[in-house]
């Protein structure tokens, strides 16, 4: 399996704007980004090329504007970091989920109904 680069929190942030859109400019995701707080966009546009240096994202060109995509789904890079910190143990990543976040009622029946989803998927 080919390794995930390790986004940076800044990134991470970036990329959940991307997996949000599907795609999107420099202006786009700094718009969103200064929804938060002040933010250039040159800063924006640097943190997106090195991002594309990481291989965390691609883009096309569409007029003088490049658009961004990320390079991967939410799923791979949360395989890559279970199998990167928790060793590829799902029990233990949802353990210290439960364990760092106080959960609403809605969240945790959400989480009940994919259990019970995938235990029915495994017989």
């Amino acid at each position: 399996m080919t390794e995930i680069p390790n986004p940076t929190p800044r990134e991470l942030e970036i990329m959940g704007i991307l997996w949000r859109l599907k795609e999107a400019t420099v202006r786009e995701v700094t718009n969103i980004m200064r929804q938060h707080e002040d933010i250039a966009q040159n800063t924006v546009q640097t943190f997106l090329r090195v991002m594309e240096d990481k291989k965390l994202v691609t883009h096309t060109e569409r007029g003088r504007a490049f658009v961004y995509k990320p390079a991967y789904g939410r799923e791979k890079s949360l395989r890559g970091y279970l199998d990167q910190v928790f060793g590829g143990a799902a029990d233990q990543l949802v353990m210290s989920l439960l364990r760092a976040k106080d959960l609403s009622r809605e969240e945790l029946s959400a989480i009940e109904r994919l259990l019970r989803e995938a235990k029915k998927r495994k017989g």
